[in-house]
């Protein structure tokens, strides 16, 4: 079964829930027996919960993890952006092979918050996009460019969260 029409979804906001979101979405496709491609910016480290999964929803759900481990050197981004370009370099190739129903580029907004990616490069992945591949962007601060030319747009916000009262990241909850 293939999509008659792919679309550019956009998942942003400061809070938790643009991957989950994100994932939800793949597994819902995945169920449809469409095949999934999540690749994942700046997010090395890991095994998150959702890689676990793949391995067993294999080979309709496909994550790609890129990123060195721990969070990126803001102080100096020169490896973490030459990470990133090749991982883009990736990403815009398995895109445009139309070997998926539907791409995931988990924190790619991040990655361009951070300078590691350039908008314009980003806008160039939605245009690489063939017809029939729904491609969703995941990520704080997603570029207003960006947000134009999508065709939803969803920004998560917070109205409470338990991180405050000092809860941390929990095993198949956060990660």
């Amino acid at each position: 079964m293939a999509l008659e029409r792919g679309c550019t979804q956009v998942y942003t906001g400061n809070v938790k829930g643009k991957t989950t979101a994100s994932l939800g979405l793949a597994l819902r496709a995945v169920g449809r027996g469409l095949k999934v491609c999540v690749f994942q910016f700046i997010k090395g480290g890991g095994p998150y919960g959702e890689h676990l999964l793949a391995e067993k929803l294999a080979p309709l759900l496909t994550i790609i993890q890129t990123g060195r481990p721990g969070w990126v050197n803001t102080k100096d981004i020169t490896d973490d952006r030459c990470v990133a370009q090749e991982a883009l370099l990736k990403a815009k190739a398995l895109l445009a092979s139309g070997d998926y129903d539907i791409f995931i580029c988990d924190e790619i907004n991040g990655a361009v918050g951070f300078g590691l990616i350039d908008v314009e490069q980003v806008l160039e992945l939605i245009t690489l996009k063939p017809e029939r591949v729904e491609l969703v962007l995941t990520g704080r601060n997603a570029d207003e460019r960006v947000i134009e030319a999508a065709d939803l747009v969803t920004e998560m916000r917070e109205i409470k969260h338990y991180y405050k009262a000092g809860v941390p990241a929990r095993s198949g909850i956060e990660m």
